[in-house]
């Protein structure tokens, strides 16, 4: 779906004629949040976000991926593989599965890490601990209440923040932001901008931290566009975001397509897209995520390059402090209790 654009308005009517949907669906998602979740028996650290939409989710568990890796441990990302057909519990395999089958994200991710798609994340934890895995990091899933976290980690893009602060329809929030702030461990602010200042200050009050973290592009992407006139799309939760990091790295711009987030490409609108670029000799340039769902039986398209970028943590030695006391503790919990 396409976010509706009053729901990053301060004011407007159709959040005002939704606002009681909303509160019938807020009241019901903070219960549901409320109910003990199942012990995992191994650490459990959950990546998501307030809100329906893109925030930085994916490069926030890459980043995480790379950092208890660091610290010896083996972790493995439990997705509920949305957009793909599987109910699993199945272990993502780039070479036998496509973005139609485990999802967008699972299929992009499982290049770097082992990645459990599983509609029930209980099955797709006994999944996880038979690769192996030491602590599960769950992309998503902060309002589900299925299975217990050890830590739980919200990422916000600073430049957008949380929108009208409107629980869903009525905008863009999954729950009653009171009753997630009350479940939340840290903070991820993604970019330099100021629109989730309020959001941070309400963390801060509550004593957790907070970590800046900025996306990088990739030098090698930069790299291949650099002197060509490219046109960019994207089909992810802000294709205007992704749009503002290619011309702040300096690349020529000349058209952009934004589609809905999670948008499954058809074999017109690639062919439509090639042949615009080659009437005005321009290169076709898209997202690492858009071109996971690319990636059909037949292959890759031909001349599209993807845009790679990483997070990086202002203070990565603050992460890290935080990653390793919470798998601490959630050890000495367990111990504790034999």
């Amino acid at each position: 779906m396409r976010e509706p654009a009053f729901w990053y308005r301060p004011r407007s009517p159709q959040s005002l004629v939704l606002s009681p949907l909303g509160a019938l669906y807020g009241a019901i998602t903070a219960r549901r949040m409320a109910r003990e979740g199942v012990d995992a028996g191994i650490p459990v650290i959950c990546v998501g976000n307030y809100h329906v939409g893109g925030a930085g989710k994916t490069p926030t568990v890459l980043a995480l991926t790379k950092l208890l890796r660091e610290l010896g441990e083996t972790p493995v990302v439990l997705s509920r593989g949305y957009g793909g057909r599987l109910n699993g519990p199945v272990m993502v395999d780039r070479m036998r599965h496509i973005a139609a089958d485990v999802g967008d994200e699972p299929l992009m991710m499982a290049r770097d890490v082992p990645v459990a798609v599983a509609r029930d994340r209980l099955e797709g934890v006994a999944l996880a601990k038979s690769q192996g895995a030491t602590v599960v990091l769950m992309d998503d899933g902060f309002q589900n209440p299925r299975l217990l976290k050890d830590a739980s980690l919200i990422v916000i893009d600073s430049e957008r923040g949380i929108g009208n602060g409107k629980v869903f329809p009525a905008g863009p929030l999954r729950a009653p932001l009171q009753a997630q702030l009350a479940r939340t461990d840290a903070l991820v602010l993604i970019g330099d901008g100021h629109a989730a200042n309020d959001v941070a200050a309400e963390i801060a009050k509550r004593n957790k931290p907070e970590l800046r973290a900025r996306l990088k592009p990739d030098a090698v992407s930069v790299a291949q566009l650099s002197g060509k006139r490219v046109l960019a799309f994207a089909g992810i939760g802000d294709p205007e975001r992704f749009f503002r990091s290619l011309r702040a790295c300096g690349l020529d711009v000349a058209r952009t397509q934004p589609f809905a987030d999670h948008h499954m490409f058809s074999q017109g609108e690639i062919a439509a897209l090639a042949a615009e670029a080659k009437a005005e000799e321009l290169t076709l340039v898209t997202t690492e995520k858009d071109l996971a769902r690319l990636r059909g039986s037949e292959g890759l398209p031909d001349g599209i390059v993807p845009f790679a970028v990483q997070l990086e943590f202002d203070d990565p030695a603050k992460l890290r402090q935080l990653i390793s006391d919470h798998l601490y503790k959630a050890r000495e919990r367990r111990f504790s209790r034999r």
